[in-house]
């Protein structure tokens, strides 16, 4: 079952829980029926990597995990982490700040 979610990617978000608390980082990939997002530079864990050619190297890389949805919170310019509301102007449906009302 796909859900629609109001985090999209390439929004700036802060996770609000776990070892990474307090960090922020732009979504890179969100990953609809899991409920999950990548966020870059955060949750990084190392994972064995196989050699593959002559110049890939293989051994131990570091690579960002997936964060579930809920432990991210998007950043607004103005008041930082907050909750995302909708605005219908005109024809279009935009996300707006709950906090101060600018569009996300």
């Amino acid at each position: 079952m796909e859900v629609k979610f109001k985090i999209r990617k390439d929004d700036m978000v802060e996770i609000i829980a776990g070892k990474d608390k307090g960090k922020r980082g732009n979504v890179v990939r969100v990953i609809r029926d899991k409920g999950r997002v990548i966020v870059s530079g955060a949750n990084l864990v190392k994972k064995a990597m196989k050699k593959r050619s002559q110049q890939d190297q293989g051994g131990i890389a570091e690579i960002e995990a997936p964060l579930n949805i809920s432990n991210v919170m998007i950043v607004c310019k103005k008041c930082g982490p907050t909750r995302i509301g909708y605005k219908i102007d005109g024809e279009k449906k935009i996300r707006v700040c709950r906090k101060c009302g600018e569009a996300l």
